[in-house]
């Protein structure tokens, strides 16, 4: 068995994988000096400012009668830093993202990585072990011919990318510099197109828009198809200006996609020059199943019993 095949522990005991040339895992610790002073300068994260913010949303989340939240400092600032520490604006974003159970239901319930083993297993998410050149997480989506909806349901696909964003909302290093979205349309087939509802697209574009507590920098678009692009210009009056800017389309034009993200951050099959080869999608889904716990808690929190949401 292979290093990339399995789980690896550190002297600490955290879990990565090993793919030689570098590793997939959870940035847990304070992000680097250089990541802090971006939010200091991007993000209002300075003396003052900083702990006024926790304070005020601490006591915004206490006045919310049916909101089960932590209070501590560290959970405050997973939903400070994209709001640029406004505590109203991030008390808005907080509801709206709780809000997302009661609205969607089973589409944003059991975000567990146990109960998505499907989606891992079928090879089409992956978590990039390398940030590209501004510290930003790469996230790929296979959602062309290598998705079977008959194996993986949209509505599993959907919450396999919930999972692995909370993933990242956790990273202090991600909450400050973000996240950028390559999502691969090779070979999609006619009859994936029914899959993608008006339903389906308004709920995607609320979570979003509207609910993701995450810098969400850049949506690339590779392999996209005439089939594709149809469908996007179906739903594109739809998407707000602010996202619209941030969604580039690619084709088979990997230099194109390197123009944006280096390509020591890429894997060849992009134009990129890593080294490295990624993991099965059974040992990813595994190196998230190690963090269950955390994912069990977050799955707890939110709105209790008797909240009923105002229209």
């Amino acid at each position: 068995m292979g290093k990339a095949d399995c789980i690896s522990y550190d002297e600490q005991k955290v879990p990565y994988i090993d793919l030689g040339s570098a590793q997939i895992r959870m940035d847990k610790d304070q992000a680097p000096e250089w990541a802090l002073k971006k939010a200091q300068d991007e993000l209002r994260e300075v003396p003052g400012v900083k702990e006024q913010a926790i304070k005020e949303l601490r006591e915004l989340i206490q006045n919310e009668k049916y909101l089960n939240l932590p209070l501590d400092d560290e959970y405050m600032m997973m939903f400070l830093r994209p709001c640029h520490y406004y505590p109203e604006s991030a008390l808005k974003r907080l509801k709206n993202f709780y809000h997302m159970k009661l609205k969607y239901g089973i589409a944003c319930e059991n975000i567990i990585p146990g109960k998505l083993r499907n989606v891992f297993e079928a090879n089409i998410l992956n978590l990039l072990p390398q940030r590209d050149q501004h510290g930003r997480r790469l996230l790929v989506l296979e959602a062309g011919k290598k998705w079977k909806p008959s194996q993986v349901p949209l509505v599993d696909l959907f919450r396999g990318i919930q999972l692995t964003v909370l993933g990242s909302m956790v990273e202090p290093y991600s909450q400050i510099c973000g996240a950028v979205v390559i999502i691969d349309m090779e070979g999609l087939p006619l009859s994936h197109i029914t899959q993608f509802t008006p339903s389906f697209a308004a709920m995607l574009l609320d979570y979003i828009q509207e609910c993701i507590c995450m810098r969400l920098k850049a949506v690339h678009i590779v392999n996209n198809s005439y089939i594709f692009n149809m469908l996007f210009a179906i739903f594109k009056p739809f998407i707000r200006e602010k996202l619209r800017k941030r969604i580039f389309f690619h084709g088979k034009d990997f230099k194109s996609l390197i123009s944006h993200i280096e390509a020591s951050a890429l894997p060849p099959k992009y134009g990129g020059s890593a080294t490295w080869e990624l993991p099965p999608g059974k040992v990813l889904g595994e190196f998230f199943e190690c963090y269950s716990k955390d994912y069990e808690m977050a799955d707890s929190y939110g709105y209790t019993e008797g909240y009923k949401m105002k229209k």
